[in-house]
């Protein structure tokens, strides 16, 4: 038993004196309560950094099922629609989200990340494009406007904003009182629908900022959401679309055009209570109104693309040209009838003839037959001016109610059919 203690003894002093100072002794580890999360810029670099693995150039479920993108977009302005280049321009934040289940963490406590825009080129991105767009920038005031938002499970946000001018092909048939459907396609250029799948947002999928107003349309509040999938000999591709429902507010249109030429045509009428006699007023109002008309249907005509179709504005200008026109015509014709000077002469050389065959008369009283020639006063020159003269008053006055009326009935049918009838039908389209 002793010789069990002093072999102890010596292995204690043995150990002691070879294991160093007690202060090297290695430090024990106990568990603690919460571990103290990696730093910002390490967690990056290994969620999506040079050392992380993470390849930007390949798709996410890489030779699995296509990525589903969702997208939605909100309206922050709508304007400048110019019918002769048949565009409109807007200001669009847009919208994706997808999952990258490679970006899934669990290392960091945030539910979501805000990233700077600069990450966007470490990470994949869908290639979307807008198929119907004519000319399109980014934003860079104060700094790139993009959002990169990264959460939990690997679904990724990306917002960016965009003034975009796309086409929208019109039909003119019933301007200034028609509506316009105008779209908008968000098409992937590059990935086929075996890698990529675009599609709408169930809830919300077009916002519009409630202080949107547009100058001459009203935008409905109906959007048509669809696809649009698209063939190409390349392959099939998604395409997913909104429909804008625009109709025109013809206010302008009445101020600038309607009216002007409405009173132009009431302005020619004022020749048919002027006299007859006061031909350089009547000749300098008629062709005053012409030019107007011309004038103002070559305004009505060069805000709008050369179409080949006929327009509302086209058939009211026309119209309102033709009644002017026929405001002068008028008093070509009642000048012509009242002036007949051939028609004097005419029956100035039947009244000679006339009176020479009475003064044979008086010579030879009774004729061969032994019956007498009744003689009659031949009407005087003055007589017969009159007449003419009454004739010519009596075209002034005719005019004076057929002209108005006519008019009136053309505004009935015009109106009836452009603003009713194919209001109507419009509605009905759409």
């Amino acid at each position: 038993c002793a010789c069990f203690w002093c072999l102890a003894l010596f292995l204690f002093f043995f150990f002691f004196l070879n294991s160093g100072p007690i202060t090297h002794l290695p430090e024990m580890k106990f568990p603690s309560r919460g571990t103290k999360p990696p730093s910002p810029s390490d967690f990056l670099d290994k969620l999506m950094g040079r050392t992380s693995g993470y390849d930007a150039r390949i798709r996410p479920n890489f030779k699995g099922p296509p990525v589903n993108v969702t997208c939605n977009i909100f309206i922050n302005s709508f304007g400048s629609i110019t019918e002769t280049t048949m565009d409109y321009r807007l200001n669009v934040f847009l919208r994706q989200q997808w999952n990258d289940p490679r970006l899934a963490y669990k290392e960091y406590p945030d539910d979501s990340l805000d990233l700077d825009p600069s990450m966007l080129d470490s990470i994949w991105k869908p290639d979307l494009f807008f198929a119907n767009e004519k000319g399109a920038n980014f934003h860079e005031v104060t700094t790139d406007n993009k959002l990169l938002r990264i959460f939990q499970n690997g679904n990724v946000l990306y917002s960016i904003r965009l003034t975009l001018i796309l086409s929208c092909p019109m039909d003119l048939k019933n301007f200034p009182m028609d509506s316009q459907i105008c779209t908008m396609q968000l098409e992937s250029f590059g990935y086929t629908m075996n890698d990529l799948i675009f599609e709408w947002l169930d809830v919300g999928a077009v916002q519009v900022a409630d202080d949107l107003m547009l100058p001459q349309f009203v935008l409905k509040e109906e959007k048509g959401l669809g696809y649009c999938t698209k063939h190409y000999n390349t392959g099939k591709f998604t395409c997913i679309e909104v429909k804008f429902y625009l109709e025109r507010q013809m206010g302008y249109y009445l101020i600038q055009m309607y009216i002007p030429s409405l009173l132009t045509v009431i302005l020619s009428w004022v020749s048919f209570w002027i006299n007859m006699d006061a031909a350089p007023a009547r000749v300098g109002l008629g062709i005053t109104t012409v030019l107007t008309m011309t004038t103002q249907s070559s305004g009505s005509r060069a805000s709008l693309p050369k179409v080949s179709y006929v327009k509302a504005i086209d058939i009211w200008m026309a119209v309102c040209l033709l009644f002017v026109f026929a405001a002068l015509l008028e008093y070509a014709a009642v000048n012509f009838v009242s002036r007949q000077h051939k028609e004097f002469f005419r029956l100035r050389k039947k009244l000679k003839e006339q009176q020479w065959q009475r003064a044979v008369s008086a010579a030879h009283p009774l004729s061969p037959s032994g019956s007498c020639h009744l003689l009659f006063p031949a009407p005087s020159f003055y007589d017969i001016r009159r007449r003419f003269v009454e004739q010519a008053k009596r075209i002034d006055t005719i005019s004076r109610a057929v002209f108005p009326m006519s008019f009136l009935v053309f505004n009935v049918l015009y109106w009836l059919t452009y603003k009713v009838v194919q209001h109507e039908n419009t509605h009905a389209t759409l």
